[in-house]
């Protein structure tokens, strides 16, 4: 599978990483719409990945997305937010259970680190799910709190220079 993560620009491209948050988290794993949106998406750069193969005409039989933009699966999702002064937040970052452990999530990270290096930001930080814990450690996160519960989910905070 190649995947495409690319900036959500338009609102199709919006409507995609929403979807894909949507299935994540509120019909996967129970959080409360209201709490998945939270009013800041309109304040965050959002970044939709797509299944480019899906495109191609080799679209898989395990995708139940609806196809976005030039018919490409909307697979991944997740949003960036300054939050201080050359601080940004990783927030929802979603692979729709299908492709979990295909570098979909990896892809969206390196995307969404180049558009913050991009604007000049110096440190990522983020509240993440425990079980996803060792996944941002292995991209250069660091744990910097004890484990707390978020939307009834356990979550560490972790951060990252990017200088």
């Amino acid at each position: 599978m190649t995947v495409e993560v690319r900036r959500a620009e338009t609102d199709a491209e919006r409507a995609d990483a929403l979807e894909v948050r949507r299935a994540v988290f509120v019909e996967e794993q129970g959080v409360p719409e209201d709490l998945e949106m939270d009013g800041r998406d309109g304040e965050s750069i959002h970044f939709v990945a797509y299944d480019a193969d899906a495109a191609a005409g080799e679209s898989s039989e395990r995708d139940d997305a609806d196809p976005g933009p030039d018919n490409r699966r909307p697979i991944g999702a997740g949003r960036l937010r300054e939050v201080g002064e050359g601080v940004a937040k990783v927030e929802r970052i979603a692979v729709l259970q299908p492709h979990r452990g295909e570098g979909v999530g990896r892809e969206i990270m390196r995307t969404l680190e180049a558009t913050a290096t991009e604007r000049g930001l110096s440190e990522l930080v983020m509240h993440a799910q425990t079980p996803v814990e060792g996944f941002y450690r292995d991209l250069g996160y660091e744990t910097t709190s004890d484990e707390f519960e978020e939307a009834g989910i356990a979550h560490v905070e972790m951060a990252k220079s990017l200088a």
